[in-house]
This record gives C-alpha cells, structure tokens and sequence, in this order.
C-alpha cells in the first residue's frame, strides 16, 4: 500500500477534496517525516508545524461545511526561504536576515493558501539565491538525497531536496539564471521557470530583479502543471506582471507530441558536456523522436556570451538590490563609531563572502567610466540573445538541451574555482535572459547513480507545451518515478 508521503500533489488533493484522506492526516505525515529525515538533509531552514496542522485543519473544516477546499487541497508544500511568510521567519539564509519576520505574505503565498496548500515550512538556498551548488548558505549545507556527499545544486536546493526526498509534496523556489532548473536536474525533479512576468514576485526578495522568476518542483509534470496556474496570473502589486489569461496547463498533460518540431543545441554535445549527459541526452531524443517529433539541429549564436552577460547584468542588479540591507530598516545592525562605520560593520558581518564578490563586481560594472563599457554592452548582447531565441522558434516548437553539463558534483569540488562554478549554468543562463519558459525534466542517471536533467524551452507564454513534451516523455521512461534508496 502506497504510503502518503509517496503520493503526488494531484493524489493528495483529490483524496482530500472527496474526503477520502483529511489534510491534518496527510500534513501530520509529511511533518512527521521531515522531522525526521532533515537533519541528515538541511532542507528545511524552518518547519512550521503548528501552523501547518492549523491550516490542514481550516481545509477539512471547509469541505466538511461543503465547500471546495481547492485544487491544492491538503497539499503540503515547501517554500524557499527568500519568499515573504506572514508571521514566519524569512532569512535568505543570510546572517543579515537571521531574525527578520515578514508582516505580509508573498503573492505567491497567498494564492497557495487560497488554493488549499499547506505551508510547512521554509527551505534552505545559497544566500540571497547566490550559487548553483548550496554552499553558500550561512546556516547549513544541503545534501543532495541521492548521495549525501554531493551538493543538490543551486540555489534552490533546499526545495529540490526535501522534494526529491519526499518531505513536501511540492515546493517552490526562484529562478535568476537556472537556480530552479539547475538542482530539479541534480535531485531528479520536475523544475518549471515560467516566462518572464507569468508569476508575481511580490514578496520575493529581490536578487536581479529583470530575471527573477518563482516556480515550482515536483516529482511529476502533472504535479507541477496544476502548482503553476494556481500561483500563475496577473498581480497589480508587480509591475513587470502581464495581465494574460492563465491556460490549462494540466489539460496540456498527456497529448500526443506526433508532429512537434524539437530543435536540439548544437552545443549540447560540445567539449565540456559529460559524457553520461550526452547520452542521456541522445537516448531521450530517439525515444521522443518515436513519438513522432522530428528533430533538428539549431544555434543559438550569441548563447556562448550568456555567462559574461548574466554575470554583469545580475550583480549590477545585486548590487543595487541589496543596497537596502544597511542595519537600518531591515536584518542585523551593528553599531559603529559613526554612520559609514556602522554600514560598514553591518554589511562585513551581515553577508557572506559569496554576496560579497557579486556585490563589488556588480557595484564596479555600474561605476562611472565603466557602465558603457560593461553594462551597457551586456544589455545589447542580452537582446542578441533574445533574438536568438525569436529566430529558433520560426523554425522549432521547442528548444531542448542539458540543463546542466555534469550530475551533481562532490562537495568542495568547485568552491576554489569560481568560474568552474558559474559555467554549471552554462545552458539554464540564455533562457533567464531571454525570459523564456523552461523546465527540467529527469532523463537518465549517471553510473553512480546520479540525476540527470534535460530542458525544454519554449515561446513566451507557452509553459503549455512544455507540459504536453514533459508528460509525453514521463510516459515512455520511470526516470521520474525513481526515489532515492535512503529516501524512498
């Protein structure tokens, strides 16, 4: 008999809107086996269980009163912890934000809460979503649940964990330049970055804010579709949403791909891929292909800059950012002799050395007499990017790549070596800087016994047909349906 914490969030809710399960039962479960099993993971940053079984209870009162609980009924969930949590610490996993309580709930939050979801708690990440392996966070380490010596990617790797791990049903985390997409692949999960101004990010704590994006991580598409359009859709409180119908993306699950034109990345199987990941790769496009899509290869010319672009383009924007975090209004003061002293001592103490490098790189790409040169510059290429993008999908439905060039690699192994580091988003960057959809889906496993992750891309506003591809591919492999021995 399937045990509750392997059901998926399309199982949970239903049961729980028909009366099959109660929410407190299945929320009860899920905190039982975080409790348990976080400490040899540090997903959570904080679990929250009173309030969670409050909520699981408000959801079973109200279909006992016979009203819809909603499409998210009783689903418990987990939150990245740079996502605004009325009443519940929200930390970025920085030092700075170490005692800080929002007074208001995140869009996001909000509309998860209206749905019937369940918070139970709060996830690790890099600090301020700073990283692609979790390293950075000034609290724990978070282990990747398919070998606890080896990270779970960055920055959102707290969610992708505890999802993989089975200690939430689903979770959300955020997005700049693959941090969504970039763990899904290392832990073997659904990773959904949706298009540029689809989801409001009021109440996310900004990092770059023309890239930042909040999806969701699941352990199928399905779940992952119906998690979306409940968060998905138009918010006056953000200025960059675009008040656009939200599809059906659920509805999208399980058509037939017979037709599909699939465009592949030439530099996918370039120098620098793992061998394994190439494999992967090739085996899912053969098994796509006899599902009737065709197949072609594609460039995207100016692609190869998106790591010299994301990494001017999103510091700048750090930079100015984080400016607020002075002890002033929010996080940690401490006291110096006089104003600058006390900025000073604040922000030295406050952020770790991660926040600290993209801060003075994004800082001297904007200073006078090097704005044009660098900033500027990044911009212009971005739009080349963009255009990149525009040209490929005259010709393609969607664009399909590694998500990231390697399984997930051992602790210690790029922290020396920042640019070895930044290039494990080589492929999830031009995407981000596009503002494209994308997602991750779980392809193969390398002879270790390690995750590995394709990405789909698709025309702004079409997660739809991410889906429908996603689905299609769930149905011709169990890749997503495998769990991690010390987990299952």
């Amino acid at each position: 008999m399937e045990k509750l914490y392997q059901l998926g969030v399309v199982d949970i809710a239903d049961k729980v809107r028909s009366g099959e399960l109660g929410a407190v039962e299945v929320t009860q479960a899920f905190l039982n086996r975080a409790s348990e099993l976080n400490p040899k993971l540090d997903a959570f940053l904080t679990l929250d269980g009173e309030r969670a079984l409050a909520q699981a209870a408000q959801v079973d009162r109200k279909r006992k009163q016979g009203s819809d609980p909603g499409k998210l009924a009783g689903v418990p969930i987990a939150l990245k912890d740079n996502i605004c949590t009325r009443g519940i610490r929200t930390t970025c996993a920085s030092k700075i934000l170490e005692h800080y309580v929002p007074p208001y709930d995140a869009h996001v939050v909000e509309r998860l809460r209206d749905a019937g979801a369940v918070v139970l708690g709060k996830t690790n990440l890099d600090e301020f979503a700073m990283g692609s392996s979790n390293e950075n966070s000034a609290y724990a380490t978070v282990k990747n649940p398919w070998e606890l010596g080896h990270v779970p990617g960055g920055s959102s790797g707290g969610s992708a964990a505890a999802t993989a791990a089975s200690l939430c049903a689903v979770s959300l985390g955020s997005d700049t330049g693959g941090s969504v997409r970039q763990p899904g692949s290392f832990c073997g999960v659904m990773a959904v970055k949706p298009t540029y101004g689809r989801v409001s990010r009021f109440g996310l704590i900004a990092f770059a804010s023309s890239l930042d994006q909040i999806g969701p991580m699941a352990r199928s598409s399905k779940d992952a579709a119906r998690t979306l359009a409940a968060i998905a859709g138009y918010d006056d409180r953000d200025a960059t949403s675009v008040e656009r119908p939200v599809d059906d993306y659920e509805a999208a699950c399980g058509k037939p791909i017979k037709g599909l034109r699939i465009g592949v990345v030439k530099e996918s199987f370039a120098d620098g891929s793992d061998p394994e990941v190439v494999s992967a790769l090739k085996e899912a496009i053969k098994q796509l292909q006899a599902q009737g899509a065709s197949v072609e290869e594609l460039e995207l010319p100016h692609a190869k800059h998106a790591v010299s672009v994301y990494y001017l383009v999103a510091t700048a924007e750090a930079s100015s950012n984080l400016a607020r975090f002075d002890g002033m209004r929010y996080g940690l003061r401490v006291d110096g002799e006089d104003l600058r002293d006390t900025y000073n001592k604040s922000r030295g103490q406050g952020f770790g050395p991660e926040v600290k490098r993209r801060i003075m790189l994004g800082t001297y790409a904007l200073s006078a007499g090097y704005y044009d040169a660098f900033y500027l510059k990044a911009t212009k290429v971005r739009t080349l990017i963009r255009n990149d993008y525009t040209e490929a999908f005259k010709n393609c439905d969607v664009v399909l790549s590694p998500t990231a060039p390697t399984p997930a690699f051992a602790f210690g192994a790029r922290t020396g070596d920042p640019l070895a580091m930044y290039l494990e988003d080589i492929f999830t960057l031009p995407a981000s800087l596009a503002g494209v959809p994308a997602v991750n889906v779980p392809c193969g496993f390398s002879k270790n016994g390690l995750p590995i992750g394709m990405q789909l891309c698709a025309p702004a506003f079409e997660e739809g047909l991410l889906f429908k591809v996603a689905s299609a591919y769930e149905q011709l492999s169990d890749w997503h349906l495998k769990r991690p021995s010390e987990f299952a």
